[in-house]
Protein backbone atom coordinates (compact mmCIF):
# COMPACT_ATOMS: atom_id res chain seq x y z
CA UNK A 1 0.00 0.00 0.00
CA UNK A 2 1.48 3.37 -0.98
CA UNK A 3 2.10 6.17 1.53
CA UNK A 4 -0.90 8.29 0.44
CA UNK A 5 -3.27 5.36 1.04
CA UNK A 6 -1.72 4.79 4.47
CA UNK A 7 -2.08 8.47 5.39
CA UNK A 8 -5.70 8.52 4.18
CA UNK A 9 -6.48 5.38 6.19
CA UNK A 10 -4.92 6.94 9.30
CA UNK A 11 -6.90 10.15 8.64
CA UNK A 12 -10.19 8.20 8.65
CA UNK A 13 -9.17 6.33 11.80
CA UNK A 14 -8.30 9.58 13.57
CA UNK A 15 -11.70 11.07 12.64
CA UNK A 16 -13.43 7.97 14.01
CA UNK A 17 -11.48 8.45 17.26
CA UNK A 18 -12.77 12.04 17.43
CA UNK A 19 -9.41 13.61 18.21
CA UNK A 20 -9.71 17.20 17.00
CA UNK A 21 -6.03 18.14 17.30
CA UNK A 22 -4.77 14.96 15.63
CA UNK A 23 -7.22 15.46 12.74
CA UNK A 24 -6.03 19.06 12.35
CA UNK A 25 -2.43 17.82 12.15
CA UNK A 26 -3.24 16.13 8.80
CA UNK A 27 -3.97 19.50 7.13
CA UNK A 28 -1.53 21.98 5.61
CA UNK A 29 -1.79 25.62 6.67
CA UNK A 30 -3.14 26.57 3.21
CA UNK A 31 -5.70 23.74 2.92
CA UNK A 32 -9.14 24.02 1.37
CA UNK A 33 -12.18 21.92 2.19
CA UNK A 34 -15.22 21.89 -0.09
CA UNK A 35 -18.59 20.49 0.94
CA UNK A 36 -22.25 21.46 0.67
CA UNK A 37 -21.40 24.21 -1.82
CA UNK A 38 -19.01 26.07 0.48
CA UNK A 39 -15.23 26.31 0.70
CA UNK A 40 -13.43 26.44 4.04
CA UNK A 41 -9.84 27.66 4.00
CA UNK A 42 -6.81 27.12 6.19
CA UNK A 43 -6.50 25.44 9.56
CA UNK A 44 -9.39 27.57 10.87
CA UNK A 45 -11.60 26.23 8.09
CA UNK A 46 -10.45 22.67 8.86
CA UNK A 47 -11.24 23.21 12.54
CA UNK A 48 -14.69 24.56 11.64
CA UNK A 49 -15.41 21.46 9.51
CA UNK A 50 -14.14 18.98 12.10
CA UNK A 51 -16.09 20.67 14.90
CA UNK A 52 -19.23 20.65 12.73
CA UNK A 53 -18.69 16.98 11.88
CA UNK A 54 -18.17 15.94 15.50
CA UNK A 55 -21.24 17.91 16.64
CA UNK A 56 -23.48 16.39 13.96
CA UNK A 57 -22.09 12.85 13.87
CA UNK A 58 -21.74 11.72 17.48
CA UNK A 59 -20.44 8.25 16.60
CA UNK A 60 -19.26 7.50 13.07
CA UNK A 61 -17.49 4.69 11.23
CA UNK A 62 -16.21 4.64 7.66
CA UNK A 63 -16.68 1.69 5.33
CA UNK A 64 -14.53 1.99 2.17
CA UNK A 65 -16.01 0.84 -1.15
CA UNK A 66 -13.63 2.11 -3.86
CA UNK A 67 -10.14 3.50 -3.36
CA UNK A 68 -8.05 4.99 -6.16
CA UNK A 69 -4.66 6.57 -5.62
CA UNK A 70 -2.48 8.32 -8.19
CA UNK A 71 0.56 10.23 -6.99
CA UNK A 72 -0.61 12.81 -4.46
CA UNK A 73 -4.31 12.38 -5.32
CA UNK A 74 -6.52 9.99 -3.40
CA UNK A 75 -10.16 9.22 -4.29
CA UNK A 76 -12.45 7.20 -2.10
CA UNK A 77 -16.06 6.14 -2.35
CA UNK A 78 -17.36 4.98 1.01
CA UNK A 79 -20.24 4.65 3.42
CA UNK A 80 -20.30 6.57 6.65
CA UNK A 81 -22.36 4.94 9.37
CA UNK A 82 -23.49 7.27 12.15
CA UNK A 83 -25.05 5.92 15.32
CA UNK A 84 -27.27 8.50 17.02
CA UNK A 85 -27.79 8.63 20.80
CA UNK A 86 -31.20 6.95 20.31
CA UNK A 87 -29.31 4.06 18.58
CA UNK A 88 -30.75 4.90 15.15
CA UNK A 89 -28.15 4.35 12.42
CA UNK A 90 -27.75 6.71 9.50
CA UNK A 91 -25.91 5.26 6.50
CA UNK A 92 -24.71 7.73 3.88
CA UNK A 93 -23.01 6.88 0.59
CA UNK A 94 -20.25 9.45 0.06
CA UNK A 95 -17.15 10.21 -1.96
CA UNK A 96 -14.11 12.32 -1.35
CA UNK A 97 -11.08 13.55 -3.23
CA UNK A 98 -7.97 14.32 -1.21
CA UNK A 99 -4.92 16.11 -2.64
CA UNK A 100 -1.73 15.89 -0.62
CA UNK A 101 1.34 18.07 -0.66
CA UNK A 102 4.37 16.98 1.39
CA UNK A 103 2.13 14.31 2.99
CA UNK A 104 -0.32 16.93 4.29
CA UNK A 105 -3.86 17.52 3.06
CA UNK A 106 -3.94 20.50 0.74
CA UNK A 107 -7.43 19.90 -0.64
CA UNK A 108 -10.40 17.86 0.57
CA UNK A 109 -13.61 17.68 -1.44
CA UNK A 110 -16.50 15.74 0.08
CA UNK A 111 -19.60 14.76 -1.87
CA UNK A 112 -22.79 13.52 -0.18
CA UNK A 113 -26.55 13.94 -0.13
CA UNK A 114 -27.40 16.33 2.72
CA UNK A 115 -30.84 14.71 3.01
CA UNK A 116 -29.07 11.65 4.43
CA UNK A 117 -28.57 13.68 7.61
CA UNK A 118 -32.06 15.11 7.93
CA UNK A 119 -32.74 13.00 11.05
CA UNK A 120 -29.89 14.82 12.77
CA UNK A 121 -30.98 18.36 11.92
CA UNK A 122 -34.77 18.02 11.75
CA UNK A 123 -35.72 18.01 15.39
CA UNK A 124 -39.13 19.71 15.49
CA UNK A 125 -42.33 18.33 13.86
CA UNK A 126 -42.45 21.01 11.13
CA UNK A 127 -38.85 20.37 10.05
CA UNK A 128 -39.45 16.62 10.01
CA UNK A 129 -42.59 17.11 7.89
CA UNK A 130 -40.77 19.34 5.40
CA UNK A 131 -37.81 16.94 5.09
CA UNK A 132 -40.09 13.91 4.59
CA UNK A 133 -42.06 15.85 1.97
CA UNK A 134 -38.87 16.79 0.09
CA UNK A 135 -37.62 13.17 0.21
CA UNK A 136 -40.97 11.91 -1.10
CA UNK A 137 -41.04 14.51 -3.92
CA UNK A 138 -37.44 13.74 -4.92
CA UNK A 139 -38.34 10.06 -5.45
CA UNK A 140 -41.56 10.75 -7.35
CA UNK A 141 -41.69 8.59 -10.45
CA UNK A 142 -39.05 6.18 -9.15
CA UNK A 143 -41.21 4.26 -6.68
CA UNK A 144 -44.43 2.39 -7.32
Amino acid sequence: MDSIKLIAKEFDKTIEQRNLQKVLDFFSKECEIELLGITLKGKEGAKLWITWLFENAPNLRFEPVVIISDGDVFYEEFYVNITLPNRKIIRSHQAETLVFENNLLKSLRIFFNPLDFSDIVAKDPLSKFVINYIKKKSRKGLEK
